[in-house]
């Protein structure tokens, strides 16, 4: 009998110890589990492995008195678990309220700086004044990183803030401004 049944059993019988004992014996396991059920997700996953495997060493072990008749049982429960949470958050992702059908896109790689035309340059004038009424230390950080062509170090330097903060700052007036530019592109 393996050291994984003899604690298996353990955990049957009520050891609350036993559990502790288990997951250093089992982990890599899981682990290659985890990253085998992980490579058929799609790439802009952001579960990790590990990540998976101890969310589903919560939902094994968490319950009082787990139940598993061996190795095989335990290691088909946790292959269970695990994709019953990549089902889960799959569901999640699909929501509406979580963004739906809507595809990511990377704010870095939006240009709003440097408008093409003056149709575009006034867009993008008119959204930075409505800005300003809202968050004017985000409007700042626009004209100085669009017009003035600062780094967000220089930027926060300029500012007086710290430089996580300003590059918070970039990335939602960014995210406003393409909101705020593509709404009012749609209502005229």
């Amino acid at each position: 009998m393996s050291d994984v049944t003899r604690i298996l059993e353990s955990i049957e019988q009520g050891d609350p110890k036993a559990a502790d004992k288990l997951l250093p014996l089992v982990y890599e396991e899981l682990r290659k589990l985890a990253a085998s059920k992980m490579a058929h997700e799609s790439p802009n996953q952001t579960l990790q492995p590990t990540a998976l495997v101890h969310e589903a060493w919560l939902r094994l072990v968490g319950n009082a008195n787990p139940n598993f008749s061996g190795r095989a049982h335990f290691f088909g429960a946790a292959a269970e678990a695990m994709r019953r949470i990549l089902i889960e958050k799959a569901r999640r992702k699909r929501a509406v309220r979580h963004g739906g059908d809507q595809q990511r896109v990377d704010i870095e790689v939006v240009d709003i700086a440097g408008p093409a035309d003056d149709d575009q340059l006034l867009a993008v004038n008119e959204a930075l004044d409505k800005l300003s009424s809202i968050h004017a230390v985000e409007a700042e950080i626009v004209k100085l990183r669009c017009f003035a062509g600062m780094t967000n170090i220089e930027a926060a330097q300029a500012l007086g803030i710290p430089e996580r903060t300003a590059k918070y700052y970039w990335t939602h007036a960014r995210a406003w401004l393409l909101h705020e530019m593509n709404s009012a592109r749609t209502s005229e």
